[in-house]
């Protein structure tokens, strides 16, 4: 354990990458793999349901330090977070746990969940009693459920990489899918002859970057490929050995959810992998996120779902092809290949190949690029045709061209604590707008601000609450901000009547007054004026 809170203290430290990677590379070339195979667990997102309520927790702190339940509530208040708080508040730090990372996990956390009030509490109050400020700190993270820690998977693979001397692209391919949290599954990532046994792993997928300056800066308008960048879900199709999945580049193994994409998989040739869009469909066009969001997380379909939201593969790439990883082609070749494979298709397959857009100059492929919307797209997508497929998000050969976001003018109205170095500032917003006299919500949004701006608004908040609901705070309506949002849909589930899709502040709108807000009226009108 002590290995463990060493290395997220290290991590939570410093926002250097070099630094971030080092600790790592440090941590996973020392620790025992029993205890490196749970690290890498939690590093990478994967996480144990919360095992003891933070309300417990509370009350028992506040008995075991002799405070009344006020002040550890007020101590959270200032804090933000509640793991660190109740590690401060406890008295008589231990002189720390020797346990390793595996028992604290096998005899400290997942004993917590069968364990009546009185069990639970015993075996709290004795691990805290062993434990320094640090350790518990970091234990009360993972016995809530909220472990969290400023490094992505990215950091995680190249620290791993460099370690075990392998490719980075290869530990990445190791690491997607399913594997075990055990010492046997980690020696096997850092063996450098390990090969790729488990036949259902997709591999990682390449993202883009958002194109932020000129197009033309790009180069020679001949050596990029330019196709619609659609709005639905990333994944890859797999037929291999006569088995066919589907994975979703959130890692989730969704093939019973998608029995299209499971038809598709059976007609295609063995050893292939596609990578492409889900995307509801009905027929010529892409129906809007709204219907294909009906579809997520369903495994028992009913016809009239499969006839209202029906789905097809929007494909982008070929990646293996007769059991060989063809990633390091050039664009070029891999999609002629692709083009071979769609021709074998029937016709009735949930299957469309992403179109390459006509357009010979920059300036041709803008003006089309303005049609986005009418066609049920966010805009283009950029492909070096000389490109490899790469692992994550590479700057160079891939970019997102999309079209200005939708705007709107809203009021904060409510304002709750972020996370991690967020948490002791207000940084989690409500926006309203309005609706005859009345202010109403329309979206939550917590990023596009400078950490100038978040230190302002926190201050504003703190004097200006008018309510408390638990975390949350009701401020005066006087700060307006421009939010920026991708698209608008009808929705059943809030008061407006309309749900924004990733909305984010643009910009505080300190010209503004609350009056000069946008009303709900406008945002209807621009939901009918998607639907036609």
């Amino acid at each position: 354990m002590q290995l463990f809170t060493q290395l997220y203290t290290a991590l939570d430290e410093t926002n250097r990458t070099g630094e971030k990677v080092a600790a790592l590379v440090r941590y996973f070339a020392a620790a025992p793999a029993e205890d490196a195979a749970w690290a890498l667990y939690f590093l990478t997102g994967r996480r144990f349901k919360r095992v003891i309520s933070a309300t417990l927790l509370r009350t028992w702190v506040a008995e075991e330090a002799g405070l009344p339940r006020w002040l550890v509530e007020e101590s959270y208040d200032a804090v933000g977070d509640v793991a660190e708080t109740l590690a401060l508040l406890l008295p008589h730090q231990g002189e720390g746990s020797d346990l390793p990372l595996h028992r604290i996990v096998d005899e400290r956390v997942a004993p917590l969940s069968k364990l009546d009030e009185a069990g639970q509490r015993e075996l709290i109050t004795r691990t805290w009693a062993e434990m320094t400020t640090p350790q518990r700190f970091v234990w009360h993270k993972l016995i809530t459920g909220s472990f969290r820690v400023g490094v992505g998977r990215t950091l995680v693979v190249r620290a791993l990489a460099q370690v075990a001397g392998i490719d980075p692209a290869v530990m990445a391919h190791r690491l997607m899918g399913a594997w075990e949290s055990t010492a046997a599954d980690f020696r096997a990532l850092l063996d450098p002859d390990t090969q790729q046994a488990d036949h259902s792993q997709p591999y990682p997928f390449y993202l883009a970057y958002q194109l932020d300056g000129a197009v033309e800066a790009l180069g020679p308008r001949a050596e990029w490929q330019i196709e619609w960048k659609w709005d639905g879900i990333r994944a890859q199709v797999i037929k291999r050995r006569g088995d066919v999945l589907v994975w979703t580049r959130g890692e989730e193994l969704v093939t019973d959810s998608y029995p299209e994409l499971h038809a598709l998989g059976e007609a295609l040739p063995d050893g292939i992998v596609l990578d492409g869009e889900i995307l509801a469909w009905d027929g010529a066009a892409p129906l809007s996120f709204n219907v294909l969001q009906q579809r997520l997380g369903r495994k028992r379909l009913s016809p009239r779902l499969l006839k209202e939201a029906p789905v097809i593969l929007m494909t982008y790439d070929l990646l293996e092809v007769a059991g060989a990883d063809i990633r390091t082609l050039p664009l070029a070749e891999r999609r002629a290949r692709l083009e071979e494979v769609a021709a074998t298709l029937p016709a009735d397959a949930a299957f469309a190949l992403s179109p390459i857009v006509d357009a010979p100059a920059w300036d041709t492929a803008a003006a089309l690029r303005e049609q986005s919307r009418e066609r049920g797209a966010e805009g283009f997508m950029l492909k070096r045709l000389a490109s490899p497929y790469g692992v994550g998000r590479v700057k160079g050969d891939w970019w997102k061209w999309k079209i200005d976001p939708f705007t709107v003018d809203a009021v904060l109205i409510y304002a709750q604590r972020g996370h991690g170095r967020r948490a002791s500032l207000y940084t989690d917003y409500t926006f309203a707008v309005w609706d005859g006299d009345e202010l109403t919500p329309i979206a939550k949004a917590y990023s596009g601000l400078t950490d100038a701006e978040i230190r302002q608004v926190d201050a504003f908040v703190r004097g200006n609450t008018t309510e408390r609901f638990g975390p949350v705070r009701s401020v005066k309506p006087e700060l307006v901000f421009e939010l920026a949002f991708e698209g608008i849909q009808a929705s059943n589930r809030h008061k407006s009547g309309i749900a924004l899709r990733f909305p984010r502040m643009a910009r505080w709108r300190r010209d503004k007054q609350p009056a000069d807000a946008d009303t709900l009226a406008t945002l209807q009108s621009l939901l009918e004026s998607v639907r036609r």
